[in-house]
């Protein structure tokens, strides 16, 4: 594929476009599952991309399953969406759809985060409960206030990039005025991709996507007291899923989030309240899905969190309470003149209701010189029902889904978990070269209202409720229990040379989870009626399981001169495995894969080439029927260059060599379908890419 012509094309586009946003990585990146993060500052932003769940992608131990364009799901050793705490600016956001399409990280555009932060495994109880695998915090742009006794101080960016791979434009805008005790500022993202092509240069079908995101912020400050308002929208108005039965259609949400942090003698107090809901709709929009099936949720989360840090003299003692709520309907209007969908709509989920009620006292200590340690204990009452349901009518077409309806409108539905999560980290430090981490937790998470109460028993309607991208189909359990996961984990850090100097730092792990929600196999069905494709109707159910591996990272520098710059090499390499107590492996396992990079930066420029390798993937759920994978490896190229104080540019290309491949957390290639044949294959990745990205500071 020729890819200059496009470029020129993009480049006069880009005069004409709104402001967007080019995927950056100057964030705030913290790794290892401890505690006590370690933080990373990358600074180069060298790919551009519209899904903030890639910005972690060079974390060991971190992936994402692929959903759409701006909807990746996060993996953190092995533990995947919502056994993962996600808070953007401290709201906790639920997916409002049965395939998580609007999964939480989707609601906010990369170039509109300032800090991310990841905590794997054993995190601390004020970072979130009703989890097991970690924590994802993700904090916007921060309010910007003059220097005291300054005048206004005013100042924005504007950024636009672009990749050939899928046609995609990326700009943003984001522009603030204050005062040295009132702040006002703006950020607007928008995002638009048509089809990717993968390596033998097809189109992959149904994996286009448009986004739009506003946000405002207020904030004001004095006397070691501030409050900051936070506002804003979304609009995707649609958004292909080439592993799903359906694609989002539209998605509109909006948010208001209120927050108090003030300085006392006695401590700190930090509060927040916060109010989020969606309107959420798939159906069919490209040629190779056909046919009529709208399907609506309305989502609504509200919240809020106190928390009181004192000092203690060795320490810090932090006590919280907070509350969260979310309200979820899920219905599937009829279909006029179909025997099929109709003659009445389909209540998938009626008035279902999620509460959470939280305690937790977490201590902060400084034992000596070289020990440290923090612990933790948070307790969580979780409240969960849900209405009377109906199937689309009662005739022979929807028989199953009416006994399913019967049957589940009879049983009682109201469920209530008391939740009871502990964590204990010690931190040795001998000398200023190490540092070692024992770590141990307790952590306990709720099933979603999807797990307990999804209901139909009919092909089609089972098939509707997957957010696993696997071509299966999935029913809910009233009966399942909470998911308990005991983790040990252990960090040792050997560094030495400062920031720019070397370190080597390795990370095991071992997880057991105590009725992890997994599946049973209820029968077999055809995707979209192909006899040569398989499926499994699946049934949530807990099965005890275990999760191990590790994490290995270095950095070490090469070489450094004032006429050629400074060489540095870095890389990580992850292992995890998940297994069933009764035999099986855990699906979205991803299998060994290691990242090797040079990086080198003279004056204002800084490069980087990258092999990322991954080895084939040849364990994987039988129960699900997950497709094998083969292993590969890809080359990256960066580089970007600082154009005075007020501008940057970056390029770069991804798979330089074009390697054709399939992600082993890709899941399989339902919009591909019928075009292959009926040959339900793995999901096609990215071919290759050139990548551009144009910042302007003002």
């Amino acid at each position: 594929m020729n890819h200059f012509p496009l470029l020129i094309s993009l480049a006069l586009a880009m005069s004409a476009m709104p402001a967007v946003a080019q995927s950056r990585s100057d964030v705030d990146t913290a790794v290892l599952p401890e505690l006590k993060v370690i933080v990373t500052a990358v600074k180069d932003g060298y790919r551009p991309a519209a899904d903030t769940a890639q910005m972690l992608s060079s974390t060991p131990g971190y992936s994402v399953a692929a959903g759409g364009g701006v909807s990746g799901l996060p993996v953190v050793n092995g533990f995947a969406d919502d056994r993962l705490k996600i808070r953007i600016d401290g709201m906790e956001l639920t997916s409002a759809c049965a395939n998580h399409m609007n999964a939480p990280l989707s609601y906010i555009d990369p170039q509109q985060v300032q800090r991310i932060r990841l905590i794997a495994g054993v995190t601390p109880v004020s970072a979130g409960g009703d989890s097991i695998g970690g924590t994802i915090e993700v904090q916007s742009n921060a309010p910007v206030f003059a220097q005291p006794g300054a005048a206004l101080h005013t100042q924005g960016s504007f950024a636009v990039s672009g990749r050939s791979v899928n046609n995609s434009v990326s700009t943003s805008v984001n522009a603030s005025a204050a005062s040295d005790v009132l702040s006002i500022g703006y950020s607007g993202a928008y995002a638009r991709a048509h089809s990717y092509e993968d390596g033998h240069g097809n189109t992959v079908l149904a994996s286009m996507v448009e986004s739009i995101n506003q946000a405002i912020v207020l904030s004001a400050k004095g006397k070691g007291q501030q409050l900051t308002l936070r506002a804003g929208v979304q609009h995707i108005p649609y958004q292909g899923f080439p592993n799903q039965y359906m694609d989002m259609t539209d998605n509109h949400g909006q948010f208001a989030n209120l927050a108090y942090r003030g300085e006392f003698g006695w401590g700190v107090l930090d509060a927040r309240a916060y109010w989020q809901q969606t309107d959420h709709e798939m159906g069919f929009f490209t040629p190779e899905r056909t046919g009529t099936m709208p399907m609506l949720t309305h989502g609504r989360n509200t919240g809020y969190a106190l928390q009181a840090s004192l000092p203690t003299g060795t320490g810090e003692l932090r006590l919280g309470q907070e509350w969260h709520g979310f309200r979820l309907d899920d219905y599937w209007p009829a279909v006029p003149g179909s025997m099929m969908m109709g003659p009445r709509s389909y209540l998938n989920i009626n008035d279902g209701k999620r509460e959470r009620t939280v305690l937790f006292a977490e201590l902060d200590t400084r034992h000596a010189a070289r020990w440290s340690s923090v612990l933790g204990l948070r307790a969580e009452s979780v409240r969960m029902d849900t209405g009377k349901v109906q199937s689309y009518g009662t005739n022979m077409m929807n028989m199953a889904d009416s006994m399913a309806a019967a049957a589940f409108n009879a049983r009682e539905r109201r469920q209530r978990d008391t939740n009871i999560d502990a964590s204990a980290q010690a931190t040795y430090t001998p000398d200023t070269a190490s540092s070692y981490e024992f770590a141990l937790a307790r952590k306990v998470r709720s099933p979603n209202l999807y797990e307990r109460y999804s209901w139909g028993r009919g092909s089609m309607a089972m098939t509707m409720t997957n957010w696993f991208g696997d071509g299966n189909g999935y029913v809910g359990n009233i009966d399942l229990k909470p998911e308990t996961a005991y983790t040990a984990a252990f960090t040792a850090d050997w560094h030495g040379g400062g920031e720019e100097g070397w370190f080597v730092r390795v990370n095991p792990y071992y997880s057991k989870v105590d009725n992890y929600i997994d599946v049973d196999v209820l029968s077999s069905f055809h995707p979209y009626m192909q006899m040569g494709a398989n499926g499994n109707l699946l049934r949530f159910a807990n099965h005890d399981a275990k999760l191990y591996g590790a994490n290995l990272a270095w950095q070490l520098p090469l070489a450094s001169s004032a006429r050629w710059g400074r060489f540095m090499a870095t890389g990580n390499a992850a292992y995890t495995r998940g297994k069933r107590s009764d035999g099986g492996d855990l699906y979205r396992m991803m299998p060994f894969n290691a990242l090797l990079a040079v990086e080198h930066k003279l004056g204002a420029w800084s490069s980087r080439i990258e092999t990322k390798i991954v080895a084939r993937k040849d364990r994987v759920d039988a129960r699900r029927l997950e497709r094998e994978t083969g292993g590969y490896a890809l080359v990256n190229l960066r580089t970007s260059v600082a154009l005075g104080k007020t501008a940057s540019l970056t390029a770069g290309v991804s798979n330089l060599f074009n390697r054709a491949y399939a992600d082993p957390l890709g899941g399989v290639y339902l919009s591909g379908l019928k075009a292959n044949g009926g040959a339900l294959q793995a999901l096609p990745a990215e071919g290759r890419s050139i990548d551009m990205g144009l910042q302007l500071q003002f």
